[in-house]
């Protein structure tokens, strides 16, 4: 029985996996799509003319940083970067976890420095324009913690 249910689950995984590579380059499709109809035709494109601009968001301060490291379960500081290793009861389920990280991430415009074995994905975050760790990394982490559960 124990069997039938990790082959079931399995199968949803790879099914939600296959659906989120599909819904990636679909996403990428319409939000590039979506920004350019706004720009053109909204009263809001001075705004996003502005906000497209804008510089990087500046690093923590060291209080900030131990205040959002204390509330972020798993993460701590490495080398300058926020760090953590999620682990999975398989590989398919570390490799659903990438995919709908991957959605979150590039729909925030921010992407994690990740990589994957068999059933752990060991991720790094900081902000390369803003040259260290900003509330982008913040958010990206807190948001991995929730699809983590």
């Amino acid at each position: 029985m124990a069997q039938k249910n990790f082959h079931r689950r399995s199968l949803s995984w790879i099914f939600h996996v296959v659906i989120g590579l599909s819904l990636v380059g679909f996403m990428v499709a319409a939000i590039g799509q979506t920004r350019l109809a706004v720009a053109q035709t909204s009263p809001a494109s001075s705004f996003i003319a502005q906000h497209s601009t804008m510089a990087a968001p500046t690093p923590l301060s060291a209080n900030e940083l131990d205040t959002a490291l204390s509330e972020l379960n798993g993460w701590d500081l490495q080398n300058g970067k926020l760090h953590r290793q999620f682990q999975f009861p398989s590989f398919v389920e570390a490799f659903g976890f990438m995919s709908s990280v991957a959605l979150v991430a590039e729909a925030m415009g921010h992407h994690p420095e990740w990589f994957n074995v068999y059933n752990r994905v060991t991720v790094d975050l900081t902000t390369h324009d803003a040259g260290g760790i900003t509330i982008k990394d913040v958010e990206l982490a807190r948001k991995m913690n929730e699809l983590a559960q």
